[in-house]
């Protein structure tokens, strides 16, 4: 009876209904927030392969990573234009296709955009460092981010990145995968593109590069600007040696 007395409330319908009822109240807030997220994520991707879509029919006029070249070196200088020009594939020389699979991704004609022994091999690396200091990226992960992401290295990007590649894949040819790389990759200081960077180091059209000329491109694609004022490095010239030993060993789209 004294039981009944001190705890009877608690058998009593009215407490759990109104413990429910609380419960519900405040998981609604949650509910809706979980909801928006997964429609704002599901949005996003609809919107990148919408884009993807085009961009397999129509050549982009510019990518993300160039727009935001363009406007860091625009504060230095407000008149600054970037150097692009499109150039088809079948104009391009062969010996740039050769020496970017060669130097890049030398199984892109065979995977399905992503080099997962790479990716592995790459967290590892940056597990060991303690931050983001490798990517493990194919050319089609490079193209995805060109196009459409920022240079910030995050596992949140990273993510965004393959599933982008993915989209790519299913959705273009390697052949005009990468004719879009070829085309939007970074090679200079506000230098984009085969086309604008074989002017800009060779004075001369990217269908006249020679096997050397383009050995020399693929090897400073990792670090461009830098190399747009060290263009008598010795590495560069030593990594240049041997993408050309590996040129003729890869196939291109």
């Amino acid at each position: 009876m004294l039981l009944n007395k001190q705890y009877g409330n608690l058998f009593d319908e009215p407490y759990y209904t109104s413990l429910y009822e609380n419960s519900m109240l405040h998981s609604q807030p949650l509910k809706k927030l979980i909801t928006f997220l997964i429609l704002a994520f599901l949005a996003l991707q609809t919107y990148f392969f919408v884009q993807v879509v085009w961009l397999s029919y129509f050549n982009p006029k510019k990518s993300a990573f160039m727009s935001a070249e363009e406007s860091r070196l625009e504060k230095n200088n407000p008149h600054f234009q970037l150097q692009y020009r499109w150039r088809d594939y079948k104009s391009i020389s062969i010996y740039i296709k050769q020496a970017v699979i060669a130097s890049e991704d030398a199984n892109f004609t065979q995977h399905d955009g992503v080099d997962w022994d790479a990716l592995e091999k790459a967290a590892k690396a940056n597990a060991a460092v303690g931050k983001v200091k490798r990517g493990g990226s194919t050319i089609t992960m490079q193209l995805s981010k060109n196009l459409f992401l920022s240079a910030h290295q995050s596992y949140l990007r990273k993510a965004q990145e393959i599933l982008i590649t993915g989209m790519i894949e299913l959705v273009m040819s390697k052949r005009r995968i990468l004719e879009l790389y070829l085309n939007i990759a970074e090679w200079g200081v506000g230098v984009f593109g085969i086309e604008a960077a074989s002017q800009h180091y060779f004075g001369i059209s990217s269908s006249q590069l020679s096997k050397e000329q383009a050995a020399w491109l693929a090897a400073i694609l990792p670090a461009p600007r830098r190399f747009d004022h060290l263009r008598n490095s010795v590495w560069a010239e030593q990594k240049a040696g041997v993408i050309t030993q590996r040129m003729t060993l890869v196939k291109i789209p």
